[in-house]
Formats: C-alpha cells, sequence, structure tokens
C-alpha cells in the first residue's frame, strides 16, 4: 500500500516542486532550452530531466499567478460562484427527492426513480443539444445560470441519497407521526441529521466534479470573463509552465482541504450508500 501510494502521489509531488523552480530552469529540465541547443548541434533526441528539488525555491511562479495575472483570481472566484450553487441546489433537491423515494409510498414512485437512474446513466454528450437549445430558449446562453440550473436538477444527488435513506429504519418515522409530526418536521429532525454522512459524501463527490467541468463552461459561456477555473489551465502557453505548474496547485488545494476536512463522512456515506467502485 505504501508503494502504491508513493506512485499516486509522485504526480503531486512532482507539480508542487515544479511549482517552486523558475522558468529557466523548468525550460532546461523539460527541453524546452535544451531543444535549441540540441538542434543547432544536430542532436534530436534529449531526455526530460526530472528533479524533484529545485536548484533555488522560488516563489515568483505564484506571485505571478496571484498578484501580477487578475485571470487566476477572477476565474477562480467564477468557480466559486458557480460551483457553490450547484452543490447546495443539488443536495437540498437530492434530500427532499430522496426521502420521498425511500420513505414515501405513492403511485408511480418506483418508475419516476428508474427515469431518474435512466438520464443519469446518459453521458453529457447526449443531454448536450437538448441542454443548449433549453438555454437559448430561455435566454440563458453565456450566463452562468446556464451552468448552475442543469447542475441542481442533475440526477446524481438523488440516487445516492436515496440509496442513503433506504438504510434509515421506517420505525423512526412511525414513532414521529404517532407523535404528531408531519412531513417537515419528520424531515428537518430526522431524515436530515441521519442523512449527514451521505450528504457530506456528496457534497465531496459533486464539488470534484463540478469544480473540474470543462464542457460546460466551454459550450454555455462564450465570454472568457465568465468561464471558471477549470479552463484557465488549458489556455496556458507554452512558454509558461512554471505558471501552470503554480496554477495547479493552487487549483487542486481546494479539493484536497475539503476531503481531508469531511473525510470521515465520505467514507461513512460511501460505505452506507451502497455504491462501489
Amino acid at each position: 500500500m505504501a508503494v502504491i501510494a508513493a506512485v499516486l502521489l509522485m504526480p503531486i509531488v512532482i507539480t508542487f516542486t515544479n511549482s517552486l523552480m523558475t522558468e529557466r530552469e523548468i525550460g532546461i529540465n523539460y527541453g524546452l532550452i535544451g531543444k535549441m541547443n540540441d538542434a543547432a548541434a544536430g542532436n534530436a533526441n534529449r531526455f526530460v530531466n526530472l528533479k524533484l528539488l529545485p536548484d533555488l525555491a522560488s516563489l515568483e511562479q505564484y506571485a505571478s499567478v496571484l498578484v501580477l495575472d487578475s485571470s487566476f483570481l477572477r476565474m477562480f472566484w467564477n468557480s466559486v460562484f458557480q460551483v457553490v450553487p450547484i452543490i447546495a441546489g443539488q443536495t437540498v433537491v437530492g434530500a427532499l427527492a430522496a426521502y420521498a423515494f425511500a420513505k414515501l409510498r405513492f403511485r408511480g414512485r418506483d418508475a419516476l426513480f428508474l427515469v431518474y437512474v435512466l438520464t443519469m446513466l446518459m453521458p453529457f454528450q447526449v443531454t448536450l443539444v437538448p441542454n443548449y437549445m433549453m438555454a437559448d430558449k430561455l435566454g440563458l446562453l453565456n450566463s452562468p445560470s446556464a451552468v448552475i440550473w442543469p447542475g441542481v436538477f442533475a440526477a446524481f444527488g438523488v440516487f445516492m441519497l436515496r440509496q442513503f435513506a433506504l438504510h434509515i429504519p421506517f420505525s423512526y418515522i412511525e414513532a414521529a407521526k404517532m407523535d404528531g409530526a408531519g412531513h417537515v418536521r419528520i424531515f428537518s429532525e430526522i431524515i436530515v441529521p441521519m442523512l449527514k454522512p451521505g450528504l457530506g459524501a456528496l457534497v465531496v463527490l459533486l464539488f470534484a466534479d463540478y469544480w473540474n467541468m470543462v464542457e460546460q463552461p466551454l459550450i454555455f459561456l462564450d465570454d472568457p470573463f465568465k468561464q471558471p477555473l477549470s479552463v484557465y489551465l488549458s489556455k496556458v502557453r507554452e512558454g509558461e509552465r512554471g505558471i501552470a505548474f503554480a496554477a495547479s496547485m493552487l487549483y487542486m488545494t481546494p479539493m484536497v482541504l475539503l476531503f481531508l476536512y469531511a473525510e470521515t463522512y465520505f467514507i461513512e456515506g460511501i460505505e452506507l450508500s451502497g455504491i462501489k467502485g
């Protein structure tokens, strides 16, 4: 397990150490400068020099990303203002729908849930054209709402929380009904507290998914000033590899911190939800 963990962590370590190197040192290590010298000498082959420690640690790449270039912070806040509403909205919708699908009995319940599962199985490319046409009809194109609303009503949160809610004993709900509690009180005082591990796992999974989304903003947001941070790294030019390394470290930091904070809820929620793999 230690060997496997070391192999999986190696790209992150290399990204971090390279973010502390100067642009010239990165150019030498990755052949940007060596290629010109090799071409002049008639030598076309050159190996990349992977270094774990910089010759001289420098924060100039982080200064370039955070201070000199305003696009990174602008796109960072674009990501926050798009991802947070999606997570909050899908969590609320998923919790309410999970209570209905798992604990309420009504006609067509199983058939409706099957429709949710079928929409979840469809890849994004299948629903791309209908979503684009609907956003166009509603006047939402080139607006963050074109990205937010489809995410809020995505089926994954409903599916995951419904699987988790099935493990809540029905006797708790029957006891609450005998005490005169209605659906609102049952949901807020019984279902939601017992759904906390599932909600924690859902928040982590949704953040990892929508923080890294690329297709949706590229298709629905034409204005570069409205695009999220996930699009930033694809626009870094070849001569700015040091900036790319620094931006990558800053980009992955919120995801790592969120996982470390919600690790217990995440593991418990995945175990109890029945999702494998």
